[in-house]
């Protein structure tokens, strides 16, 4: 992709201003906003690879690949920081680089030898507090999100997941140490998954009973090794990387993230996604059906992937907690009621499951330099059918 730097013609349109994606849940790379229906985040040839030569069948189980874009550093005369990105799409107009607008990633930062990092962290904490209001986080209105611990006890509640000021302040201290104005990066575009939901429930799982890459260095395949083996990765091959829960009784989003994931035994599994299907008031049994659906379909997609290994890769889960409208019984023929059928394309709009992190998955053909690997993921496939048992037994008892 040609890149044309405006700023050497005059032109003060540089690009596209990014903002922070609100409903990150997991991961440990900064995703950012470059519309209202795309997502960046930093290029990874491993995985636009994969996105390139995806299999025809997988396509609906993973984000829509968009391309790649530049992205670079903007300081403006009062050595604040804006992550810009070149070249301009051809349906938007572009921003101009301004430092009053809240939505500016790095909009707090300034490179001064006078200060540390630590107050650097803690102006860009505020400015993405001060970036959530409005459209940002729920398009309308202002929601609170409340993190709780293992033990159920609460932290300070914030207008963001607390996990997207987390990935952002570990992502500004790289950065930050390694700033250059003209150093141009490349990042992924992306699907925003996200976008058609009012108040987003997104469930963020490790899929799999092995989460190292076979480029691991020894000590990064022993660090993850343990992980799994303490974790519920190892004894149901899937562990909870992040979540968040639109709580309809208190107006707020209840959030989960990885370290709460790896302490749950099994059974503290299958509590947190029941959990994850409660609304505060009530369980959305509406969701069951569809979303067993779209697992069991996913499950035989994997199967027939021979070669595959989505080593690391996670699976969200989502789904709308808007309540959709009341319907009486009867009244709309393709109406989805409590444990009828979800197979319409009415029902299945509600939720929504895609693959997403394929930047250690390997298949034979994928131009690198790793093991070639006969047959199916298995450790996979052991994750996804145990989560779908998890789930038809809340089926079953509700």
């Amino acid at each position: 992709m040609v890149i044309k730097d405006s700023r050497d013609t005059g032109d003060t349109q540089v690009g596209v201003l990014l903002e922070p994606f609100v409903h990150q849940v997991g991961g440990h790379v900064s995703m950012m906003k470059y519309d209202e229906h795309t997502i960046c985040k930093p290029l990874i040839s491993q995985e636009q690879r994969f996105y390139e030569s995806l299999p025809l069948a997988m396509k609906q189980f993973t984000p829509q690949y968009k391309g790649t874009v530049t992205v670079h550093f903007l300081k403006d005369s009062r050595g604040h920081l804006s992550l810009v990105a070149s070249p301009l799409t051809d349906n938007r107009e572009p921003y101009d680089v301004s430092p009053e607008s809240s939505v500016m990633l790095w909009q707090k930062l300034q490179k001064s030898n006078g200060h540390s990092n630590d107050h650097h962290l803690v102006q860009l904490t505020q400015s993405l507090k001060e970036s959530c209001p409005g459209k940002t986080l729920l398009r309308t209105e202002l929601h609170i999100s409340f993190m709780e611990d293992a033990n159920g006890n609460q932290a300070e509640k914030k207008s963001c997941n607390p996990w997207r000021l987390h990935c952002h302040k570990e992502h500004l201290t790289r950065m930050y140490s390694e700033y250059q104005e003209n150093k141009m990066h490349r990042f992924l575009l992306l699907e925003n998954v996200v976008s058609k939901y009012k108040y987003p429930c997104i469930l963020d799982l490790k899929m799999g009973t092995r989460q190292h890459g076979d480029d691991a260095s020894e000590e990064k395949k022993a660090r993850h090794i343990k992980k799994c083996e303490q974790s519920t990765s190892s004894s149901l091959g899937v562990r909870i990387c992040g979540m968040q829960v639109y709580q309809a009784d208190s107006n707020c989003f209840l959030c989960k993230d990885k370290y709460y994931g790896r302490k749950l035994s099994n059974d503290g599994f299958k509590k947190a996604i029941y959990q994850f299907l409660h609304n505060g008031s009530h369980l959305r049994t509406d969701l069951l059906e569809p979303i067993l659906f779209q697992l069991k379909a996913l499950l035989s997609v994997i199967k027939n992937q021979s070669s595959y290994r989505f080593y690391s890769s996670s699976l969200l889960i989502i789904y709308d907690g808007q309540m959709p409208p009341e319907r009486i019984p009867g009244s709309h023929p393709q109406g989805c009621f409590q444990k009828t059928s979800c197979s319409s394309p009415e029902g299945l709009s509600k939720v929504d499951v895609r693959m997403i992190d394929f930047a250690h998955t390997t298949y034979k053909g994928s131009r690198y330099n790793h093991p070639i690997y006969d047959g199916p993921d298995h450790g996979y496939i052991f994750g996804l059918e145990n989560l779908i048992q998890i789930l038809q037994d809340i089926s079953e008892v509700e």
